[in-house]
């Protein structure tokens, strides 16, 4: 590893190196934060909020519960499979301060990915709406479940909203399928039990498991990372440093549509606390109309998301009309940010996009952009006490790109090593010793850095398309569409063909129904060289996509041509 390059482009202000904050676990980090800030509200969800002072409460008596389970020992997993609902934060944090794993689950699972979910995280007890509770029902005996949390979506909600919430989603929205799960104790109950048992919890340290946290599923099969106190905590304090210039404690909004079970909302979700700001939950952020009405009852200072939702966002009437003013921070994350969404966005709300790049793997903070600056193409600079580096094929370390010659011999795939860098993956060191090597995690993207230390991202290593021995990188194919105004989402794939090896597909969402194929056809020869040109056009009305709003290039090229 040669010169940290990227630390002359850093801030003056900026330290090249973070120091982990003087507590041995998470917990401890929680219960500072509750004893400083407990008169101060913490999390807002369907018009109600709590209070850190109750989040505190709520979570000790849900760790009291957990502790008092028959034959629970130090280590164990507890499932969550729910989405943003105020329940989450006090079940996650009840099971961390318990000293206990915590295993966030996708709720959108299918039975065969919950099964393989919980069989292989050795999950001994699971929190689930009900909403999901006959997903789960379907595979129960299969695992080593032995205790089931259930809740209803108001359940901590005060009364009589709650009932009223509870009827609605059930009764008249339907919105829960019958189950039936003998050994499923209520949440209310549980907490009430918990609230009058001993809190007695298990001694862990910064090596020990906080996180069993499963990568995403977008390649295939989820494997579970190991993420560490130490991880969290790490990265926990390099996420403050770079996003934290102009905060004010206990006076802060932070907006938070993604869902807390995936790595990036959660890591956030906990930085943001460290300054006593409220968080808003929102439950579902694809129904934008829904969450424009949400966001006019705030003035906000924070928001998270990704590419496809401040696109959505952007495009749904009475946004550009919000109150942007307290705007300081807003982070895409998750997939790239496209140079389109990210002029608009800054001309409407005249915040620019702080674009962020990590992975599960990675407790997910790798490259950040500077705060204020606008869209350059680039995920940022490496972040506090991290280091990354461009290796090819053979694991040799590339030199940075000067912006004279063949981009290509300087391009390759981004490495990185630091405090955050997962301990492995769970139960598998065939895997683990692939993705880590002489202590470099190998992050399957491709890419480059350039002499102020500024990483670009290519493309995924496996979306990478060959079309006669050339790489085509979906990504850049993609971002050029998107610039035709008539596009309002769009996908590039690889598939086979006989002459070229593969050829480049682009499947196409309209902004504009008139549009034709013959017109990007046309508009695509003006914009790239003949072998990066879409073969075959197919326009959808809607793209798969993750949760989070990650599209899912694996579901298009499982797909019949």
């Amino acid at each position: 590893m040669g010169e940290k390059i990227w630390l002359k482009s850093y801030p003056a202000n900026m330290p090249s190196e973070i120091v982990l904050p003087p507590f041995a676990s998470l917990s401890g980090l929680l219960d500072d934060t509750f004893r400083r800030f407990a008169a101060q509200p913490a999390f807002d969800n369907l018009g109600h909020g709590i209070s850190f002072g109750e989040v505190d409460r709520l979570s000790r008596d849900f760790a009291a519960f957990l502790l008092g389970l028959p034959g629970i020992v130090r280590g164990d997993r507890v499932a969550i499979m729910l989405p943003n609902l105020l329940q989450y934060p006090v079940v996650l944090f009840g099971i961390v301060r318990a000293g206990l794993t915590v295993v966030n689950i996708n709720p959108l699972y299918t039975a065969r990915e919950l099964e393989q979910q919980l069989k292989d995280s050795g999950a001994r007890a699971i929190v689930i709406l009900e909403n999901f509770a006959r997903t789960l029902q379907q595979v129960l005996p299969h695992t080593a479940i032995e205790q089931v949390i259930s809740t209803q979506v108001g359940d901590l909600l005060p009364a009589p909203k709650r009932w009223l919430v509870n009827a609605l989603v059930k009764r008249v929205k339907r919105m829960v399928p019958k189950w039936r799960i003998a050994c499923a104790t209520p949440l209310r109950a549980a907490l009430a039990r918990g609230a009058r048992a001993p809190f007695k919890p298990f001694a862990v340290g910064h090596d020990d498991i906080a996180f069993l946290q499963y990568t995403g599923g977008t390649t295939g099969v989820a494997k579970g990372a190991m993420l560490t106190h130490r991880n969290l905590l790490a990265n926990l304090e390099q996420t403050s440093l770079w996003i934290s210039g102009s905060f004010s404690e206990g006076r802060e909004v932070v907006v938070a549509p993604l869902p807390m079970y995936h790595i990036f909302c959660l890591t956030l979700t906990l930085a943001f606390m460290k300054w006593g700001s409220q968080t808003v939950l929102i439950t579902n952020p694809r129904d934008l109309p829904a969450f424009v009405k949400e966001l006019k009852r705030w003035k906000f200072s924070v928001l998270t998301g990704v590419n496809t939702l401040f696109n959505g966002l952007m495009n749904t009437p009475g946004f550009a009309t919000l109150d942007f003013s307290a705007l300081k921070v807003v982070a895409g994350g998750g997939a790239s940010v496209q140079k389109t969404v990210a002029e608009r966005w800054q001309r409407i709300t005249g915040t620019c996009l702080t674009e962020a790049y990590g992975l599960t793997e990675t407790s997910p903070g790798v490259c950040c952009t500077l705060l204020g600056t606008p869209w350059n193409g680039t995920i940022g600079l490496p972040v506090a006490s991290t280091d990354v580096s461009i290796r090819d094929d053979a694991f040799n370390e590339l030199p940075p790109w000067t912006g004279e010659g063949d981009i290509a011999r300087h391009t390759g795939e981004i490495c990185v090593r630091g405090p955050q860098v997962m301990r492995g993956y769970w139960n598998n060191a065939e895997e683990t010793a692939q993705a880590i090597v002489d202590g470099w995690l190998k992050t399957g993207d491709i890419g480059h850095m350039n002499d102020q230390g500024y990483v670009t991202i290519t493309d995924r290593k496996k979306d990478m398309i060959l079309v006669s021995g050339f790489n085509v990188y979906p990504n850049e194919v993609e971002s050029v569409v998107m610039n035709h105004p008539g596009v309002a989402e769009c996908a590039v794939i690889g598939v086979p063909d006989e002459r070229s090896g593969e050829a480049v597909k682009l499947v196409v969402v309209k902004k504009d129904p008139s549009l034709r194929e013959d017109e990007l056809v046309a508009y695509c020869k003006t914009q790239l060289t003949g072998y990066k040109r879409p073969h075959f056009i197919d326009f959808r009305d809607s793209l798969p996509k993750t949760p989070i709003g990650k599209i899912l290039r694996r579901e298009l090229r499982d797909e019949k041509r």
